[in-house]
């Protein structure tokens, strides 16, 4: 006989042969297994039976949560990044972003962030909310920031980082993301989102 509970986060410790299941909208999980972790991600594969009743599996990637920051000038001007990304094998226009450290808050991540890799500070910051990146199977929730009031001093990134900082109308970072230029979801999703409060603000 099996229990059913209704939790969310309780998968993580679920055994893969177990007694309990858990309830997660229309699915319910019966076991779940670790199938590879390093110090980034893990994925992990769950037993399940599907909204059909049929039994099944389901693989999920959990990555720890992140943070996206776009900072602007006084003169409109927005800071973004070009860099080497190993997965998609090429040179990408990103808005500064990084994971939120254990014992860390969103806006002390997007703090550290914005320094280590860019050498600017912010007075003031904007809680734009957060984007679930890809939903069908990737947990990895990313918070955006808008940063204003700017000071600069000399960056810090990390060993695996090779960055380079550029400066452009915030206008232009709009266009490209419409034209694709920008393809990284965050980095677009921020750009549109600080379009719009910008509009709805009258700054």
């Amino acid at each position: 006989m099996h229990s059913l509970i209704s939790s969310t986060k309780s998968t993580r410790r679920l055994e893969y042969n177990s007694l309990v299941r858990i309830k997660k909208g229309p699915w319910e999980v019966t076991g779940t297994k670790t199938v590879y972790q390093n110090p980034w991600l893990r994925v992990r594969e769950d037993k399940v039976i599907r909204p059909d009743k049929k039994k099944g599996i389901f693989g999920v990637v959990e990555m720890k949560p992140g943070v996206s920051v776009l900072p602007i000038d006084n003169n409109g001007n927005v800071y973004l990044t070009k860099e080497y990304h190993y997965a998609v094998e090429r040179i990408t226009i990103e808005a500064i972003s990084g994971g939120i450290n254990k014992r860390e808050n969103k806006l002390a991540a997007a703090r550290r962030e914005l320094k280590e890799e860019t050498g600017i500070s912010a007075k003031e910051w904007i809680d734009l909310g957060y984007i679930d990146p890809f939903t069908t199977a990737i947990y990895s929730p990313n918070h955006m920031f808008f940063a204003r009031d700017l000071s600069f001093s000399q960056a810090n990134p990390e060993g695996t980082e090779n960055i380079k900082v550029i400066k452009v109308p915030f206008k232009k970072a709009v266009l490209w993301v419409m034209d694709s230029k920008i393809t990284h979801g965050a980095t677009a999703a921020l750009i549109l989102k600080v379009n719009n409060y910008l509009a709805l603000n009258n700054k």
